[in-house]
């Protein structure tokens, strides 16, 4: 079993950039398929932020997931970002967590 927390830590995004993220899904499985994303604000009891942080759609290349483009952050606050998928018949669901930035 692998920790479902991506290995980056610390990850800032400033509050007026728009940073489109992937995903390698190796340490889980390969060939994913079947992928939503979410986005929750840590410091409001994990409120689903995911339509107003979140804009396009996610794609499949292999085994990395590119995420929709995150943008629109609040300095100061923690998003967590939820990459749910299918792999070999299982359902993995690793995180990373991203803070608004000045």
């Amino acid at each position: 079993m692998t920790d479902r927390a991506v290995k980056e830590r610390d990850i800032t995004q400033g509050v007026d950039e728009e940073i489109v993220y992937t995903l390698t899904t190796t340490p889980w499985g390969s060939s994913p398929t079947d992928v939503s994303v979410k986005a929750y604000d840590v410091e409001n009891s994990h409120e689903d932020v995911t339509s107003t942080v979140l804009s396009g759609s996610s794609s499949i290349t292999g085994d990395v997931i590119t995420l929709p483009t995150l943008k629109s952050l609040v300095a100061n606050k923690t998003y967590r970002i939820e990459v749910k998928f299918t792999s070999g018949g299982n359902v993995f669901e690793p995180w990373f967590e991203v803070r608004g930035e000045r």
